[in-house]
């Protein structure tokens, strides 16, 4: 995927890292070999590396342009993090990526955070004179108030995680009077709104896009692979609740499959869209090309 088109509105993708990143028995506590061989063995090659037994994994950014609104969904690892391996990736991709897809930072008019994890906040913020400040200075960040609050105490509490993901990338917006905390019910205009699809993390929401009777749904982190697809019980290491992200998966597929519904899902590597078809009590990932 580079840009979609739905009525009349654009999305594109901003890369910041893809390529193989870690084995599925490494990604899910539950997974089974023979089931899982089974299943890689049917996907789409694109989400399998065969040679080092990994799945491919992109790490993105949604650009979501309008008649109105020019909107980024979940902006990656950022820059100056001091993030440890494996997390530790360069910056210049994303700003090269960035600056080809026509973009500045001030043209940037609200920024959706699915959740606020360590690769989906990253770049709201960049360091300028010591300092952690909002990168799109004329942006309206929107956080889940409910997930801002969780993350906003965990911290307090010393918790890892977060480490200073609350600390560099979101409190800084709610300082510099950027933030929008919002719930369930949001609705930017008529084009964007929310589904709340809890688990990953606890307030963690779907991104809902319409124009002129089509939908594309920005997933986050709801599934990480398309495996999830073929297993929704097979949550990650990173979930806050398993049970419920493993719940609110089945639920979301059950809900799109068959409906034409474009699904893109932040971490599924090009050409990332696409859509669900039911199988059984299974479902089917299918790109379109």
């Amino acid at each position: 995927m580079e840009t979609l088109k739905i009525g009349d509105v654009t999305i594109t993708s901003i890369i910041e890292r893809d390529g193989p990143w870690r084995k599925p028995a490494d990604m899910f506590p539950a997974y089974d070999p023979a089931v899982g061989e089974k299943h890689l063995a049917d996907l789409d090659p694109v989400v399998f590396d065969q040679a080092s037994g990994k799945m491919v994994i992109t790490y993105q950014t949604f650009v979501v342009k309008t008649p109105k609104h020019t909107v980024l969904i979940d902006t990656c690892t950022g820059e100056d993090k001091g993030h440890p391996p494996p997390m530790d990736f360069p910056k210049q991709p994303w700003l090269d990526n960035f600056k080809k897809a026509g973009l500045s930072f001030e043209s940037i008019t609200h920024v959706f955070c699915t959740h606020l994890h360590i690769d989906h906040t990253g770049w709201n913020t960049m360091l300028r004179n010591g300092r952690w400040v909002p990168t799109f200075p004329n942006a309206k960040y929107i956080f889940h108030k409910g997930e801002y609050t969780h993350w906003e105490a965990t911290t307090k509490e010393g918790k890892n995680p977060p480490g200073t993901v609350w600390t560099n990338n979101c409190r800084p917006i709610v300082e510099a009077g950027q933030a929008l905390l919002v719930d369930d019910t949001y609705q930017l205009d008529d084009t964007f709104t929310l589904t709340p699809t809890p688990g990953h993390s606890p307030c963690h929401c779907c991104v809902n896009i319409r124009s002129k009777g089509q939908e594309a749904i920005v997933t986050g982190d709801m599934m990480h692979h398309a495996l999830q697809c073929r297993e929704p019980e097979w949550s990650t290491i990173f979930d806050t609740d398993p049970k419920q992200a493993a719940a609110s998966r089945r639920t979301f597929l059950s809900s799109v499959a068959g409906t034409g519904k474009f699904v893109l899902p932040i971490h599924f590597p090009s050409p990332t869209t696409g859509r669900i078809e039911a199988d059984g009590n299974r479902f089917k990932y299918n790109f379109v090309r």
